[in-house]
C-alpha cells in the first residue's frame, strides 16, 4: 500500500459549493442599494442611518475574517462553511421582518458574521485545492465571476421586490438561497485544514474589533455631530490606540491571526492597499447612485436598481477569457486595467446633474466600473494569495478578505459623511419653520423626503445634495487613481516562490 499523499484535487462539488456560497455573501451585500430610498421613506432615515444599513453587514464581516480564517484551519473549512450559511440566512430572516431601522441594523449584523465566515472560507477551500498555478486561476476566476453574478441578481431582486411588493421581501431570496448554501457544503465539499501552530488569537481579534468599530462608527457619524465633538474625537483615538494595540499584540503573539511578515512580501501588501481603497472607491460609488436615483430623485426600487445590474452583468460578457489572463497576464497589468477604467467611470458619474435619470445616461460609467470591477477583484486576489506560501493561503485569504471588506464599509461611510455634511453645509440659512426643524432632525435627505418642508425647500434640499454626492463620487475615483498607484509603486511582477518562503520567515520589523 503507497504511503505517498494524495495530492490536492477540486472537485467539481467542492468549487460549486464555494461558488454558491461566496455569491449569496455578496448577493447580501447589494440587496440595500435599490431601497434604499424605501428604507428613508419607511422610517425617515438620515443619511448616515442609511449608511449604517450597509456598514452593519460588512463591518462584523471585517472584523471577523482574520479568525475565521484560523478557525477553519483549526476545525475544517467545511463547517465553517455550513454554519456562515446558516447564520447568514437568520440574519435576512430578521431583516425582511425588520418594523424600524434598528432591527435592521441587527439583521445585517447577524447576516454580516455569517458572511465573515464564507468570505476567507472560500477562497480558503480553493487555494488549498490547486496547488497548480494555473488550476488556481481557473478557480479564482470562477470564484470572481460568481460575485459578479451575484451582485447583478442582488439589485434586481431587490429592485422586482420593493417595486412590486413589500421591500422587506427582498431579504426573503437571500434567506433561502443561504440554508440552501449550507445544504450543499455539507454534502459536497471536501474539506481541509492547516491547523499546524495555528490558534485563536484573543488579544488581536479583540484589539482589531475595537478599532474598526470605533473608525467606522467616527466616520459616519463625524459629518452629523461634528468632527471636533468630543464622543468623535474620543473614538478616533480609542481607534488609533486600538490598531497599535492590535500590531502589538500580533508581533509578540505565538500564534498571530495576521502574520505581519506577510506584509514584507510586495504583491501581498500592494494587494491589501488596492482592496482597501478600491472597494471604497467602489462602493461608495454605488452608495452615491443609490441616494441619488431612490431617496433624492424617487425612482422606483427597480428603475433605481438597474444600472446595478447591467453593472455586474458586464463581466459576465469577459468569462471566456478572464482565466486566461489571470494565468497568462501580470497582476500589474491587470490591476492597472482595472482601476483606470473605474476612476474614469466614477469621474463620469460625478458629472452627471443630479436630474438625470434615464438608464442610457447611466449605460457608458457603470459599464466601465463593472469592467473595472472584475479585473481588480479577480487579479487582486490572485496576487495576494499566490504571493504567499501555501500552509499561509489561510491566513493570506483571511486578511485581504477583511481589507477589502473594511474598504467596502468605508465607502458609503466616507461619501455619506462627506456628501450629507457638504450638503447640510449648502442649507445653512436657507431653510426656515418647517424645513427648518426637518432638516435639524434628519438632514438634508429628510428634508427632500418630507412633503410637509415644502417644494421650495425640497429643491434646495436637492441641489445641495447634487453637490455633495458630486463630490463624494469625485472622491471614489480619485480612490482608484490612489489604487493605480499603489500598483505602480509597489506590485511589479508575481513572487518568486522561495522569495517568498524567505521573506515569509523574516521578522516584521528588523
Amino acid at each position: 500500500m503507497s504511503t505517498q499523499a494524495k495530492k490536492p484535487h477540486l472537485d467539481r462539488g467542492t468549487l460549486i459549493a464555494c461558488c454558491l456560497a461566496v455569491a449569496i455573501a455578496q448577493m447580501c451585500i447589494t440587496i440595500p442599494s435599490p431601497i434604499n430610498g424605501n428604507i428613508t421613506s419607511a422610517f425617515g432615515s438620515s443619511g448616515s442611518q442609511v449608511a449604517w444599513v450597509t456598514s452593519a453587514f460588512i463591518l462584523p464581516t471585517a472584523i471577523l475574517e482574520l479568525n475565521f480564517g484560523v478557525v477553519g484551519d483549526m476545525f475544517g473549512r467545511k463547517r465553517l462553511l455550513v454554519i456562515g450559511g446558516i447564520v447568514l440566512a437568520a440574519g435576512e430572516l430578521i431583516n425582511a421582518t425588520a418594523q424600524n431601522i434598528h432591527a435592521l441594523w441587527i439583521g445585517q449584523a447577524v447576516a454580516g458574521v455569517g458572511a465573515a465566515a464564507i468570505f476567507p472560507t472560500t477562497l480558503a477551500v480553493l487555494a488549498a485545492a490547486t496547488p497548480d498555478t494555473k488550476d488556481r486561476a481557473k478557480a479564482l476566476s470562477t470564484w470572481a465571476l460568481s460575485i459578479s453574478l451575484a451582485s447583478a441578481i442582488g439589485p434586481l431582486q431587490s429592485g422586482l421586490l420593493g417595486t412590486y411588493a413589500d421591500w422587506r421581501y427582498a431579504f426573503l431570496p437571500a434567506a433561502v438561497i443561504g440554508l440552501i448554501s449550507a445544504a450543499i457544503s455539507f454534502r459536497s465539499v471536501t474539506d481541509s485544514k492547516a491547523p499546524e501552530g495555528r490558534s485563536l488569537d484573543w488579544p488581536g481579534q479583540v484589539s482589531i474589533a475595537v478599532a474598526l468599530t470605533t473608525l467606522l462608527w467616527a466616520i459616519i457619524e463625524g459629518g452629523d455631530r461634528g468632527w471636533s465633538s468630543g464622543p468623535i474625537v474620543g473614538c478616533f483615538i480609542v481607534g488609533a490606540l486600538a490598531l497599535a494595540a492590535f500590531v502589538v499584540a500580533e508581533l509578540r503573539s505565538e500564534s498571530p491571526m495576521m502574520n505581519l511578515s506577510l506584509l514584507r512580501i510586495p504583491s501581498f501588501a500592494g494587494a491589501a492597499g488596492v482592496a482597501l481603497v478600491g472597494m471604497l472607491g467602489f462602493i461608495g460609488t454605488a452608495y452615491c447612485v443609490s441616494i441619488r436615483l431612490g431617496a433624492v430623485m424617487h425612482l422606483d426600487a427597480l428603475r433605481a436598481g438597474l444600472p446595478f445590474v447591467i453593472l455586474q452583468l458586464i463581466p459576465l460578457l469577459m468569462a471566456p477569457v478572464l482565466s486566461r489572463l489571470l494565468s497568462g497576464v501580470n497582476p500589474r497589468w491587470l490591476l492597472l486595467s482595472g482601476l483606470l477604467p473605474m476612476a474614469a467611470g466614477q469621474f463620469w458619474l460625478s458629472a452627471l446633474p443630479i436630474t438625470t435619470t434615464s438608464l442610457a445616461a447611466f449605460l457608458g460609467p457603470v459599464m466601465l466600473l463593472g469592467i473595472g470591477f472584475i479585473f481588480v477583484v479577480s487579479s487582486l486576489t490572485a496576487a495576494a494569495v499566490n504571493a504567499v506560501p501555501a500552509h499561509l493561503t489561510g491566513m493570506a485569504s483571511g486578511a485581504t478578505s477583511l481589507v477589502r471588506e473594511f474598504g467596502q464599509a468605508l465607502g458609503p461611510a466616507v461619501i455619506s459623511s462627506v456628501a450629507m455634511g457638504l450638503a447640510g453645509d449648502m442649507l445653512v440659512g436657507k431653510l426656515s419653520g418647517a424645513a427648518a426643524a426637518i432638516n435639524a432632525a434628519g438632514g438634508p435627505l429628510a428634508v427632500v423626503n418630507v412633503p410637509t418642508a415644502g417644494q421650495a425647500a425640497q429643491l434646495a434640499a436637492r441641489d445641495a445634495l447634487a453637490h455633495g454626492l458630486s463630490v463624494g463620487t469625485t472622491i471614489c475615483g480619485i480612490a482608484s487613481l490612489v489604487g493605480a498607484v499603489i500598483v505602480l509603486v509597489v506590485v511589479h511582477s508575481k513572487a518568486d516562490p522561495e522569495t517568498t518562503e524567505e521573506r515569509a520567515a523574516e521578522p516584521a520589523f528588523a
